[in-house]
């Protein structure tokens, strides 16, 4: 068996702008496009990256949520990519989606235990006292025993995440797509639910695409890291190389902010210059030059390609 657990190649997933005269599709906000990663078995992969950079995209585009413009998503081995949608119910019991809003996620008219009890039943748990007793044991797993008779509205944001974990825990995922799943929390809130995350995968052995902009957290989190900018991914290396030794221009300025590199020197914040490029027209060659100060001619003719520079560390830049 592949010690991989999801395998993405040359993803693209481009949102249509305009159209011609015959309502031909003429320009596409390419908010992925052309990505290349892979997950491990038990292992947790943090994305990270400016708003708009396409994360987001990302994990919706492998879980299917939106379909591909191009490329191929593998699931234990598995072509997904174009699976009708009659067939992806059976994929749905091993990926799941742990969403950045657990209120909107929730049914407000419906108790928190009956939304589990529904899950469980459409992937076929018909006898109803199982559920009741898989309901309980899902909330006392994620710390909230007795809790599953209360409506969304009774609980406060972390605990409404916790139902959502539950509610994602309840059909025994392999790989959970967390999607800013602590942003809109309290930062003690945070803390608790990251700490809660860890726990589960400790304790059920499940891989993490976790989706986030907060650096500090996906050091915490992550076995590695990829970085996105403008529909990219620009560098992929273990979490402890990356926030130690970033490669690429835009790492390093990404990663600049933050005071827990653990290189145990004083940083300078590094101060990008100029505005993110328009996702419908990137610049030709490297997507980062315009914001570069070591951008050459080069940079504008010739796509950088990924290189291993040692250590399981990739980078795709002309620099290296």
């Amino acid at each position: 068996m592949s010690a991989k657990i999801l395998e993405v190649k040359n993803l693209k997933k481009y949102f249509p702008l305009k159209t011609n005269l015959l309502g031909r599709e003429k320009e596409f906000v390419k908010a992925v496009d052309g990505i290349d990663f892979h997950i491990n078995y038990g292992e947790i992969l943090g994305l990270v990256g400016e708003s708009g950079c396409g994360k987001s995209t990302t994990g919706r585009t492998v879980l299917r949520l939106l379909e591909p413009t191009e490329g191929r998503i593998i699931f234990e081995g598995q072509d997904i990519t174009h699976l009708k949608k009659n067939k992806l119910r059976s994929v749905y019991k091993h990926m799941q989606l742990v969403f950045q809003d657990p209120f909107a996620s929730l049914n407000p008219r419906k108790k928190v235990g009956n939304a589990i009890d529904e899950v469980l039943y459409v992937h076929g748990m018909k006898d109803e006292a199982q559920r009741r007793e898989t309901v309980r044991e899902l909330f006392d797993m994620v710390g909230l025993r007795g809790e599953e008779d209360k409506y969304p509205h009774e609980f406060s944001g972390g605990q409404r995440q916790r139902v959502v974990i539950a509610r994602a825990l309840a059909v025994n995922p392999k790989l959970i797509i967390c999607d800013e799943p602590v942003s809109a929390l309290d930062v003690s809130i945070q803390a608790q639910i990251i700490n809660l995350l860890v726990s589960l995968k400790n304790r059920l052995g499940l891989s993490y695409l976790f989706i986030s902009h907060d650096l500090r957290v996906v050091k915490y989190m992550s076995d590695r890291v990829a970085v996105m900018y403008l529909g990219r991914i620009v560098e992929i290396a273990p979490a402890d190389e990356l926030f130690k030794n970033p490669a690429h221009p835009y790492s390093r300025a990404l990663l600049s902010v933050v005071s827990v590199l653990g290189s145990g020197k004083n940083k300078k914040k590094i101060i990008l210059e100029g505005e993110v490029p328009n996702p419908v027209n990137p610049p030709s060659g490297c997507r980062f030059r315009t914001r570069c100060k070591y951008a050459t001619g080069q940079c504008s003719e010739i796509e950088p390609q990924f290189k291993c520079i040692g250590n399981g560390h990739f980078v795709s830049c002309h620099l290296y």
